[in-house]
């Protein structure tokens, strides 16, 4: 160095000085400094320029530009060395990039409960760290693939049972040049793969999309690999580079270890998706579809499950006993997913049916305790069993899994002047009765859960329901919301939620308390949130 330059920069003026002598790349906006150094005559890294396409050694290939935005530390970049020690030193690097890649696949590919999603990425993950192109296909749920893996069965072949609903769906097709993704669909759809019929997951070479006909060579190489996750078939996935004879076999390998992640993801994105079906399912039997509208009463209906993809524990009803009379309710049940489901399926029937026949609200509570207590357990243990065979939770020993009901429950019949309300709590949160002058009280008392003690009495209380009046309904996903060592109903916090809603309309009164309860806490709620409410016009 001259020795006229300041004492400040010199360690920036070195590294100048060292890129103008040795010819390297050097970006002064950046701390990262990318030597090009010459490779010509080690075999290994021949073998590496023509997999890359280019004259220099291209870290890209391996790494992906993730690696390079970060920078490698110095050991990482290869320097020259003589022949004879250069093949270990290459394999080693590779080995680090695929246990780096291979990490970062895994964390990515586990968050995604959609199989399309999980295609698409996998897709971009692989193009262009190691291939120019990548398409998937899936498999139906029954594993078929409809063009055949022995090219004889289904599908573009015909046969017995072929039709396109067999077919495997081209999901995702990635392509390094945008431009060219749906020319290569097209092609792709006409000449899916034909693979062996094998349990394993390995890279079986396959024609160059539209050179099947070996009219021309190849202008690549191509490899598919059969997804395979519990011994089902979830479809094909296919890669292509041109310029290449063949892949290297790290690559091969490489690729072979992601196929099986990709798998795996695929296979938890169906069961997820099974599931989320059987929820829905479940919910759309358990509970009604809309709430029954009452002459004379404006309701309001606010059901939140704290499981958006599961059935939740609790339930509401409002319908038509007969002879003018509108029974309601709403319950709430130990537990959560199918077993909870169980106990609502045979709760909500129910009430139906002893209401229709006629039975009083204490009546009606009696008769489902002892009901709960004789069937609902075994069929909650029975549903338990049946998830468990599955490869759900273990199930606790029999006997000790009691089902345990809340319900508030309670019959309308229109008067003169508004409503004749008759309701009981079993040991449900009591509701609140909102007077037009902004007064609350408790509309009932509180008693014993069902399904706990036998021989139990309930009673019910009837109070006039008139005009103005507001009948509130919740279960305990309100009124023990948590905010550190608070609830929201400490200090009767519901009676004075409820208290200022004076004057509002039902569904008024219904969103402003929804509101409340989800701005007491930072975090969503962590029980199911339900809310009914009645108002006399």
């Amino acid at each position: 160095m001259a020795q006229g330059i300041p004492e400040f920069g010199r360690g920036l003026q070195l590294v100048s000085a060292l890129c103008t002598s040795w010819g390297v790349t050097y970006r002064p906006g950046t701390k990262t400094v990318w030597a090009r150094l010459p490779i010509t005559g080690v075999p290994a890294a021949q073998e590496i320029e023509a997999y890359a396409g280019e004259s220099i050694l291209q870290l890209e290939a391996y790494a992906g530009e993730s690696i390079l935005q970060r920078g490698l530390s110095e050991a990482d970049v290869p320097s020259p060395s003589p022949s004879h020690g250069r093949i270990p030193r290459d394999q080693d690097w590779v080995n680090r990039g695929a246990l780096s890649f291979l990490a970062e696949a895994s964390d990515l590919l586990a968050g995604q409960l959609d199989e399309d999603l999980v295609a698409a990425l996998a897709g971009q993950l692989l193009v262009p760290r190691f291939a120019d192109w990548c398409a998937v296909w899936l498999n139906d749920e029954d594993g078929r693939a409809g063009w055949g893996t022995d090219g004889r069965t289904g599908g573009r072949h015909g046969g017995a049972g072929a039709g396109p609903s067999a077919w495997p769906r081209l999901a995702r097709v990635w392509h390094v040049s945008e431009n060219r993704i749906e020319e290569l669909r097209r092609i792709l759809e006409k000449e899916p793969p034909i693979l062996p019929e094998t349990p394993r997951s390995g890279a079986v070479p396959v024609p160059w999309p539209g050179s099947s006909d070996g009219s021309s060579e190849a202008p690549g190489a191509a490899l598919a690999y059969r997804l395979i996750a519990g011994g089902r078939p979830l479809g094909t996935l296919v890669i292509g580079r041109a310029g290449l004879a063949r892949f290297p076999d790290e690559i091969t390998g490489l690729v072979e270890d992601f196929s099986r992640r990709v798998s795996l993801a695929i296979g938890a994105a169906r069961q997820y998706a099974r599931q989320a079906t059987i929820s829905r399912v479940l919910q759309r039997g358990l509970l009604p579809t809309a709430v029954a509208k009452i002459p004379g009463v404006e309701s309001a209906l606010v059901y939140e499950p704290r499981d958006k993809g599961g059935p939740g524990g609790d339930f509401y009803d409002v319908f038509p006993a007969g002879d003018g009379r509108w029974c309601f309710a709403l319950g709430d049940v130990q537990g959560k997913g199918p077993e909870a489901a169980v106990v609502i399926g045979l709760a909500r029937p129910w009430l139906r049916l002893l209401a229709r026949e006629g039975y009083q609200v204490s009546e009606v509570l009696d008769r489902l305790n002892q009901l709960l207590l004789d069937d609902a357990t075994e069929a909650a243990d029975a549903a338990a069993r049946a998830i468990a065979a599955v490869g759900g939770p273990e199930v606790p020993p029999e006997g000790s899994m009691p089902r345990f009901l809340s319900v508030l429950y309670g019959e309308l019949v229109p008067t003169g002047e508004g409503m004749r309300c008759t309701l009981a709590s079993a040991g449900h949160p009591l509701p609140l009765l909102l007077r037009p002058d902004g007064d609350v009280r408790a509309a009932a008392g509180p008693q014993v859960l069902l399904g706990v003690v036998e021989d139990v009495t309930y009673q019910s209380e009837t109070f006039e329901l008139r005009a103005g009046d507001t009948l509130l309904c919740v279960t305990d996903g309100v009124t023990e919301r948590r905010s550190g060592r608070r609830q929201f109903d400490d200090g009767d916090g519901l009676a004075v939620a409820l208290s200022d809603c004076a004057g509002l309309s039902a569904p008024l009164v219904a969103e402003r308390i929804r509101r409340l309860v989800h701005e007491f806490a930072d975090g969503p709620p962590e029980d199911d949130l339900a809310l009914l409410v009645l108002q006399a016009q």
